[in-house]
């Protein structure tokens, strides 16, 4: 019998727990007193410079995968920092969410993991679960806003797809490069702007370092053990997960609807989860 702790098991608890530091980015960006861009190149330059000193024997080749990769992250997480300027959060957060299906489509024909019709079941109850969450603050206007979301999506599945292409090698070197892209995109906007106050600090540190930085760190290890599909789907309970915190800090009760909604999300990510974990132990 395989035992509870085989790579595939160790995965899907490494995505639950990048997920709950991925959680903490709308409560700590509000804390943060700093343009967007400004924000997301401070904690890109943090978290790149978290995972150098924590993973040994970089290897930086350059190649066409580790750069699509790179790129695609820097702009999922630029993309979504617009999004969220431009449109509601709730349909920023519903619009990066789209990678799940994006990848269903093309992972057969990139990665040759064919998407099974149950997984086809969970994407439609993620959606759902998720439009009933967020149903307060969703809005059919903010065409750009909206775009930039779309893109974000996009950007997140090109990345996912791009990291498990890398699954034999060491994909942690995209996400690094990755971070500098995004530093360097936002560094124009840390010029002529004062330095955030002590808790703005304190909360930058904590976006590189943990949200970003040790999130990202158990997600180029998690991915290698689980299919591209899984890597997005398990981490969706990420937006539910976040308004939790603002309701544990601020007292911001949610809707009836939106937990319905969330209970939602996180049954079919757990129905998602234990499948998987049954399918890679009869394997």
């Amino acid at each position: 019998m395989t035992a509870p702790t085989d790579p595939h098991t160790r995965a899907v608890g490494q995505l639950i727990l990048a997920a709950l530091c991925w959680s903490l980015g709308g409560l700590l960006i509000k804390a943060v007193d700093w343009p967007p861009l400004a924000v997301a190149g401070g904690r890109g330059i943090l978290a790149a410079v978290f995972l150098l000193l924590t993973n040994g024997r970089l290897r930086f080749t350059f190649s066409p995968v580790q750069l699509i990769a790179a790129a695609a992250y820097a702009g999922c997480t630029v993309f979504f920092v617009l999004a969220t300027k431009y449109t509601t959060a709730a349909n920023a957060i519903l619009l990066q969410y789209t990678a799940p299906v994006w990848i269903a489509i093309f992972a057969a024909w990139l990665l040759g993991e064919r998407t099974a019709g149950r997984d086809w079941i969970i994407i439609a109850l993620v959606f759902v679960g998720m439009g009933l969450f967020f149903a307060d603050g969703l809005e059919f206007g903010g065409l750009l806003g909206n775009g930039f979301g779309v893109l974000s999506g996009l950007c997140f599945a090109a990345m996912t797809i791009a990291l498990r292409k890398q699954k034999d090698g060491s994909p942690v070197e995209s996400i690094i490069l990755g971070n500098l892209l995004a530093f360097s995109i936002g560094l124009p906007f840390m010029f002529g702007v004062p330095l955030p106050s002590p808790i703005g600090l304190g909360a930058l540190a904590l976006l590189g370092i943990v949200q970003l930085g040790f999130s990202y760190w158990l997600y180029a290890r998690a991915i290698r053990h689980v299919t591209a599909l899984g890597a997005v789907l398990i981490p969706v309970i990420e937006p539910i997960l976040n308004p939790l915190w603002v309701f544990l800090a601020r007292d911001e009760h949610p809707s009836r609807w939106a937990l319905i909604g969330g209970a939602i999300v996180l049954g079919a990510v757990t129905w998602r989860a234990l499948a998987s974990i049954r399918r890679a132990k009869r394997g």
